[in-house]
């Protein structure tokens, strides 16, 4: 049997890929609170400045993007079994999603650099830095909502119909994803063309189902890992054929 399909190396997956899930909530969600101070000061740029806490909540958001794409690759081998290319669209997807945290960040770490070398200047400089500085944030709300807004109701589509398919973690789990990425993505896309505020009472409403999802199902990788079954019928003749090696 090859290593993808041994037992404890399924198990080691399956702890690794939950981990990396939680990680994502708990890097994320201090990092809104500590990104609070550049993301709702319009005079960030040229105040005093919090920038020890934004630089952390930036480096959160950093750690978030990283782990978004560790749950993909982690997994891919696994899930590429039920269809390599919804596998491979998974891993796509949260690639993009990282991306664009990234971008979000740099442009913040861009603030707080210009407000820096903007420190003990002339105030004759203020009229040209605070442009600047909401545009930079501009970039980050965008990236917000283009990433962390979007595309995590595209990934439970993605995966969560692999996982539903293929039996993996109860199908309740995937199956609340599935259910809820729908309503997330029209929100999201109502949000883009204007008609949706994206602190609005439904879009918090939207949000809850895919939060369940992500949650559940890192918590369950990470305490039962992957249902034995479905793994043991559907993988063995693959393998067996693949390595003609007569599996044990």
């Amino acid at each position: 049997m090859t290593s993808v399909g041994r037992p404890e190396h399924l198990r080691r997956t399956a702890l690794v890929a939950g981990v990396c899930y939680l990680i994502t909530f708990v890097a994320s969600i201090p990092a809104v609170f500590l990104l609070d101070p550049v993301l709702h000061d319009a005079s960030y740029i040229v105040g005093p400045g919090a920038d020890t806490r934004v630089l952390l909540g930036g480096l959160l958001d950093l750690v978030n993007a990283l782990a978004c794409i560790a749950t993909a690759v982690v997994l891919f081998p696994v899930v590429k079994r039920q269809n390599e290319a919804v596998a491979l669209g998974f891993v796509t997807s949260r690639m993009f999603e990282a991306a664009i945290i990234v971008i979000g960040v740099v442009s913040l770490f861009a603030v707080v650099t210009l407000r820096q070398d903007h420190a003990g200047a002339p105030g004759a400089e203020d009229a040209a830095l605070l442009p600047v500085g909401a545009a930079l944030v501009a970039v980050r709300d965008w990236t917000f909502l283009l990433g962390p807004g979007l595309m995590p109701g595209v990934n439970a589509l993605l995966l969560g119909y692999l996982l539903y398919r293929s039996g993996l973690v109860p199908r309740v789990i995937p199956l609340v994803g599935l259910i809820g990425a729908p309503f997330f993505l029209v929100t999201a896309l109502a949000t883009v063309l204007g008609v949706n505020e994206q602190g609005s009472l439904w879009s918090g409403i939207v949000v809850v189902p895919i939060f369940l999802w992500e949650l559940s199902l890192g918590l369950w990788l990470t305490v039962k890992g992957f249902t034995p079954s479905p793994l043991g019928s559907r993988a063995s003749p693959s393998i067996e054929q693949e390595t003609d090696v007569p599996l044990a």
